[in-house]
């Protein structure tokens, strides 16, 4: 039987790709001057930081975990999880407000 330790990291490696999958679509649907009016990166730099993300993510949580590779996938989900909790709050806000 595997330790507990094992099913959590399993869980998170499971909840992650939804994630960047979500992260991903909300980048590619939301407008590329709000990204400049939220003093963040371009649209372009964001999909392909999501989209990367979210690839390494799906490719070296396939491959087991554990090793060099889960090095990737850690910097997968931080890359995802800076989007979420960072820009997308931004972004809401500049396209709620009357900021332009």
């Amino acid at each position: 039987m595997a330790p507990l330790s094992l099913y959590i990291l399993w869980l998170i490696q499971l909840a992650g790709v939804p994630v960047g999958i979500y992260a991903f679509a909300h980048a590619a649907m939301q407008r590329a001057d709000a990204y400049a009016a939220a003093d963040r990166m371009t649209k372009p730099a964001w999909l392909g930081i999501t989209g990367g993300g979210t690839a390494a993510m799906i490719l070296f949580g396939a491959l087991g975990g554990g090793g060099p590779g889960m090095l990737f996938w850690i910097a997968g989900l931080v890359a995802v999880l800076v989007y979420i909790v960072d820009v997308r709050p931004k972004l809401i806000e500049v396209q709620r407000g009357h900021n332009w």
